[in-house]
């Protein structure tokens, strides 16, 4: 096959591996075109595959940043496009960089099972360099795209979501290991393979069996406290969002689903509302009249009330700087406390000043600054924290609420911005492994979708669709033990990050070596 059309196959399977299309089992094929075109090739043309193979495959999955710069963010389209192909291409390093260390080992150690006890940690190492490089991207890590194969992925309370890409790169390079012996007439009976055969399926049914065991070790766990949370799903249009003729159309709608929602569970009462992320059309701390009616609301319905609104922490004559807040109103409609949004979304939110000529796509006057505190929210059945939007990708800033003292979360967000795209899926599916990691339940509040709860087992319970106005109630069990991963973090995946280093200066004293041989 030739080298680019593996890479450019690859790039395909990747893509169809993560939501809207939900084929993550093509994730478990999809790197074998790109690690065989690493056979033989020096590491330089490797980068090179790799990195077609990687902006092919995020220019695919994140296609939907075009959306929210042209449709919302008033970049002519073509720009919007170069901009997709540059972030696609930032990205694609990372692809590019694992073909290269790929090749680079193989030719050092050249019996191709080199590749089942390479390929994962070096795979591993570069997505935990993404998570953190610059403001961090974790966007579609490999092992996302097995969100719904529940036994696979339990073992994400230890090792995080890298563990799951772990084993699903370990696998990709036993199948190229498997092509290569009939390629290349190797026999199966040799120690390098039979070992390489031996160490897959042990992961691999190991991580299987310790799945099965922990799903039912928590669902055999006996009844835990339970809070009753309703999700207000408002689905306001996003071009009206900010509108001052729409300010009392939006919130009437939230104050007559909020109302449905209570009244239509009277018999079994619910302990918190949850509105999304930025739900007031208004400056909550500021705006008065509406403040008024909000809190009226709370008072009311007897329910406390925990929503989304601008903040403002400074004001200057040139500009402002924004607060993207959380408030948790008491039933009697008093601040309880809030969440200053921690990390913000670049371009979004604010934009890095080395690249001060691209417009934000945030409505505001002035750059959003970022808050300092995992604030613990105390509600009236159980702690919890608040992931505000993209938070929720960042696997140790949610681990750290958790580790503070939170029994459950809660995450509010605004997906209008992606239209029907399959942003708001793959968002989504992120969040299932937030909870599997910390083994807490969570609850998502979206102002178009997708909300819902999902168990501390990461078992979608309940969802709604797209694009919907409604509200949904349900329960949520807290009190369940600390994982692995809470206490300890990313720990497996900087382990890795060791190996890979280490592997790399033993692989470069062998080079010095050779060359320093009397020929």
């Amino acid at each position: 096959m030739p080298h680019f059309v593996a890479a450019f196959l690859s790039s395909i399977l990747l893509i169809l591996s993560f939501p809207q299309f939900h084929l993550g089992t093509l994730a478990w094929i999809s790197l074998v075109p790109l690690l065989l075109s690493c056979r033989g090739t020096s590491p330089q043309r490797a980068f090179l595959y790799g990195w077609i193979t990687g902006i092919i495959a995020f220019s695919g999955i994140v296609y939907w940043i075009v959306i929210a710069m042209h449709q919302y963010g008033n970049i002519p389209f073509l720009s919007s496009v170069m901009i997709l192909i540059l972030f696609a291409a930032y990205l694609g390093l990372f692809v590019g960089i694992f073909a290269a260390l790929v090749s680079f080992f193989l030719r050092y150690f050249p019996h191709p099972s080199a590749l089942v006890w390479a390929a994962p940690p070096t795979w591993v190492s570069l997505e935990i360099l993404r998570t953190h490089l610059f403001t961090g991207c974790p966007w579609a890590l490999l092992g996302y795209s097995q969100y719904q194969w529940l036994s696979i992925i339990q073992i994400a309370d230890i090792t995080g979501v890298y563990g799951v890409s772990f084993l699903v790169v370990m696998v990709n390079a036993f199948l190229t290991l498997l092509i290569l012996s009939f390629r290349e007439r190797l026999t199966i009976r040799t120690a390098p393979m039979a070992m390489s055969a031996v160490i897959t399926i042990t992961f691999f049914s190991l991580t299987m069996l310790y799945g099965e065991l922990r799903q039912k070790a928590i669902h055999n766990t006996p009844d835990q406290r339970g809070v009753r949370l309703g999700l207000i799903q408002a689905n306001i249009d996003q071009g009206q969002k900010w509108d001052p003729a729409f300010r009392q159309e939006t919130m009437d709608r939230y104050f007559n689903l909020t109302t449905q929602a209570i009244e239509d569970h009277g018999s079994d009462p619910v302990d918190l509302i949850v509105w999304p992320e930025a739900a007031t059309p208004f400056v909550f701390a500021i705006e008065e009249t509406f403040r008024d009616q909000i809190t009226a609301l709370v008072h009311t319905q007897q329910t406390p009330l925990l929503f989304g609104s601008v903040a403002v922490k400074e004001i200057t004559k040139e500009s402002a700087q924004l607060l993207n807040r959380a408030y948790l109103l008491s039933s009697q409609g008093t601040v309880l406390n809030y969440y200053d949004k921690i990390h913000l979304v670049p371009f979004g939110e604010y934009v890095p000043q080395f690249l001060a000529f691209v417009n934000k796509l945030a409505h505001g006057i002035g750059d959003y600054v970022p808050g300092n505190e995992h604030t613990i929210m105390s509600g009236p059945h159980g702690r919890f924290g608040v992931a505000i939007c993209f938070e929720v990708i960042y696997p140790d800033l949610v681990r750290q609420f958790v580790k503070q003292g939170a029994e459950y979360m809660v995450t509010i967000t605004n997906d209008a911005w992606y239209d029907r795209s399959s942003a708001p899926y793959q968002h989504f599916s992120m969040v299932v492994f937030r909870a599997i990691e910390n083994r807490v339940p969570f609850a998502r509040a979206a102002n178009t979708g997708i909300s819902g709860f999902i168990d501390a087992d990461g078992s979608i319970k309940r969802t709604t669709d797209l694009f919907t106005q409604t509200a949904i109630v349900d329960t949520v069990t807290v009190g369940l033990d600390r994982t692995v991963y809470t206490i300890y973090g990313d720990v497996f995946a900087y382990t890795c990050a060791g190996f890979v280093l280490g592997f790399i200066f033993l692989t470069l004293g062998l080079q010095k070596r050779r060359k320093g041989r009397p020929m």
